[in-house]
């Protein structure tokens, strides 16, 4: 019995074998949105940017996810967008008059289903998910940043915490089988 089947990838060769490897999804980041969920955006801010381009860096190298990382620069920033490469990684600071949320809109539509939006902003998710993203929320990324390994210590406290989620004691059926809303969301997130 044949059944129909989509599968996402890349095919690779090797002395005429080809094999099937999973397409790498280009992650779009809302920079300063991540910050907050970090611990917010006061003190040096520019310390805590580059430390979070740093981890984002060392998460790049080890799940090997393009990434795009995205601030504001609406306020006091260049009148033209501005987008660099560091450790890796593509840096844009959008354009004076811009808010970053506007450059996350236009990379979300144009990379659509091969991409995945991390923020917590409802606009910018809501979006994202219309064109086919996945969305990641900030703090969800942030625990999946940690457990990555890119802060060891936080890691293990971030286990020790950990409490497994309850279902309603209302619901019927299998009661070891989590809602289908969070099977999904973790078959997405798996991927990260």
């Amino acid at each position: 019995m044949a059944q129909n089947c989509q599968v996402f990838g890349t095919l690779t060769g090797l002395n005429g074998l080809y094999t099937l490897s999973p397409m790498p999804i280009h992650l779009i980041i809302d920079g300063y949105n991540l910050l907050g969920v970090r611990g917010g955006l006061r003190g040096d801010v520019e310390a805590r940017r580059e430390q979070l381009i740093r981890d984002l860096a060392g998460y790049r190298q080890r799940k090997g996810h393009p990434v795009t990382v995205i601030f504001d620069g609406w306020r006091a920033g260049h009148p033209v967008e501005r987008a660099e490469w560091r450790e890796g990684l593509e840096v844009v600071y959008s354009r004076q008059g811009e808010q970053a949320d506007a450059v996350v809109k236009r990379l979300a539509e144009k990379y659509g289903s091969d991409c995945a939006v991390v923020s917590s902003d409802r606009e910018i998710t809501n979006f994202a998910r219309v064109h086919g993203c996945t969305v990641i929320t900030s703090g969800d990324f942030e625990t999946r940043l940690q457990v990555s390994g890119a802060r060891p210590f936080a890691r293990k406290q971030e286990a020790d915490e950990e409490e497994p989620v309850r279902r309603d004691p209302k619901k019927k059926g299998n009661p070891k089988k989590l809602p289908k809303a969070i099977r999904q969301k973790a078959r997405q997130l798996k991927r990260f």
